[in-house]
């Protein structure tokens, strides 16, 4: 009836005279609103506290809102972002930044040289949170002189003066935390130490909605002023469980699962070869390593370190446990890194040298282990419950020490609980892990300088010239001369080498499985980045 009644309409405007045209099929479809693209993404836990000036949150989430001056790109250089172009003085002590001049924030407030200085002033004024950063100390130290640090040199212009050349300023402004900007409005207090009321950033992503511990949405900014990224809304769901994030993947409840600790190496074999997904791997990137405290009365003994060092198998630890993506570790950083590539001779894994360097030291072997004036050779070694790998390295490493008479106590804790021992230096073995490029090797042995950051300070404290290793660090910090920076670095590289108060292990990967309908699946320089902006969906 209802086709007859259109029928007679239509010939009714006919005889009226009135003509007009029926959409076609597809143009009714083209009207209808298009569903946003959305990418999903397993996460192991909450987005937590996104504040761009602490270090609570996941770093990829803050890398999504929060955008900083330079963007440093896989080669390890330096890119504009927010600002266009920069000048450095003669001497290294004073950066200029020519800014953008078409950026809002996502409430719509202008980023301009007075935003930008905002957001500095706001990480001085939390200087004992950042002051392990050497250039915040340097710029503290300018405001502390007097004079003013960060200066607004044009609506669109900004200068940073230290009292001291510091070479790796550009990478940590370009780094995720804490240099990155938010809304000056979204401050409390006139500052980000206690918090912020709004997670307004510039990135070309904004957070729609958080379900604490459950999933979180994210999509594109409206206003961005660069490239709008292909996937336009982001679910991240939070799946603790490693098998539980793997069956979600095999089942299309998630799209993606990206990271080194996220990933192991028998799901990411399977995947890599499995109709319908991919796997993709980044090179070498940080180094995975254990922690030994030199300030302990066991540990502390020199040849028991190396006799650790000496019986670890890190060729097994490679091909049983990481299926050999992940390769063996002879140093503390691989010879890629900057200033690192200086010729050390690895400990080479040898049991009758390990007993050999015990049996020399007193340690002689009464049973099943050695003891030294009635003290068993008992060893605790301690490690996060929750990353598996973690507690797979340890039992193996239990068994393999047996081996040489050394009594290994394993003891998994709770996450927080293992952080909050390591940087207490409440230890004799821990994991420990350096954090990679673009951090490695400044950050990473800027922050052994002082007490709290990670457990490398505490455990360092039982090396004898432990204030001149720390010296040599902030002058390879400050030195203009590549000569002498090369210099300072192989001294502290040696030494803490020499001391075998790291054990590296192995070089760590990153990685990533994932739905083949997700295309362009690759790495920034950084494994705390996750570049969902180059990514798209088929």
């Amino acid at each position: 009836m209802k086709k007859l009644g259109l029928i007679v309409l239509v010939l009714l405007a006919v005889a009226a005279g009135v003509f007009f045209i029926l959409p076609k099929a597809n143009e009714t479809q083209a009207q209808t609103p298009q569903t946003p693209s959305t990418l999903t993404f397993a996460n192991f836990r909450d987005i937590r506290d996104l504040n761009p000036h602490l270090y609570s949150g996941e770093l990829y989430a803050q890398n999504m809102l929060f955008e900083s001056l330079v963007f440093i790109d896989n080669d390890g250089s330096f890119k504009p972002w927010l600002a266009k172009s920069w000048t450095i003085s003669e001497d290294g002590t004073t950066y200029t930044f020519a800014l953008r001049d078409d950026v809002t924030f996502h409430d719509g407030e202008k980023f301009n040289a007075q935003a930008a200085k905002a957001n500095f002033d706001a990480i001085l004024s939390n200087v004992q949170r950042h002051g392990w950063l050497e250039s915040v100390r340097l710029m503290d130290t300018v405001n502390q002189k007097g004079g003013e640090a960060v200066k607004v040199t044009g609506e669109y212009e900004l200068t940073i003066t230290m009292t001291e050349a510091y070479y790796p300023f550009m990478v940590e402004l370009g780094v995720i935390r804490p240099f990155r900007f938010i809304s000056p409005k979204a401050f409390i207090n006139g500052t980000t130490k206690d918090g912020v009321n709004a997670l307004s950033g510039t990135g070309a992503y904004v957070l729609k909605e958080n379900h604490k511990d459950e999933y979180a949405v994210f999509e594109t900014n409206p206003n961005y002023w660069g490239e709008k990224p292909a996937v336009e809304r982001i679910v991240v769901k939070v799946i603790p469980d490693n098998q539980t994030r793997t069956m979600a993947l095999e089942k299309g409840e998630v799209d993606l699962i990206f990271g080194t600790n996220m990933i192991d190496a028998q799901a990411y074999n399977r995947f890599s070869t499995l109709e319908g997904f991919k796997g993709v791997m980044s090179e070498p990137l940080s180094t995975r390593m254990l922690l030994i405290n030199t300030d302990d009365p066991i540990t502390g003994e020199l040849a028991v370190r190396r006799a650790l060092q000496h019986a670890t198998d890190k060729a097994t630890i490679s091909e049983a446990i990481f299926a050999s993506i992940e390769s063996p570790a002879p140093t503390l950083f691989a010879p890629s890194v900057p200033y690192a590539d200086i010729g050390l001779t690895p400990y080479a894994f040898d049991y009758a040298k390990a007993e050999a360097l015990l049996e020399e030291a007193g340690w002689v072997k009464n049973g099943e282990f050695r003891a030294k004036e009635g003290q068993v050779l008992d060893v605790k070694f301690y490690y996060n419950s929750n990353n598996v790998v973690d507690k797979t390295i340890a039992e193996f490493m239990q068994g393999e020490l047996r081996k040489i008479g050394m009594k290994l106590d394993i003891i998994g804790e709770e996450e927080q609980a293992n952080r909050d021992r390591m940087k207490a230096g409440k230890f004799q073995i821990i994991f420990n892990i350096s954090w990679g490029t673009p951090y490695d090797p400044h950050s990473f042995l800027g922050a052994m300088r002082k007490a709290g950051v990670y457990g490398d300070y505490y455990a360092q404290l039982g090396i004898a010239d432990k204030a001149l290793i720390d010296d040599t660090i902030l002058a390879a910090l400050e030195s203009t001369d590549e000569v002498k920076r090369q210099e300072h670095y192989r001294f502290v590289l040696t030494r803490l080498h020499e001391e075998a108060v790291y054990l590296p292990l192995t070089y760590e990967r990153n990685r990533a499985i994932f739905n083949e309908k997700l295309e362009n699946v690759s790495f920034d320089i950084s494994k705390y980045e996750v570049p969902f902006s180059r990514m798209s969906l088929r």
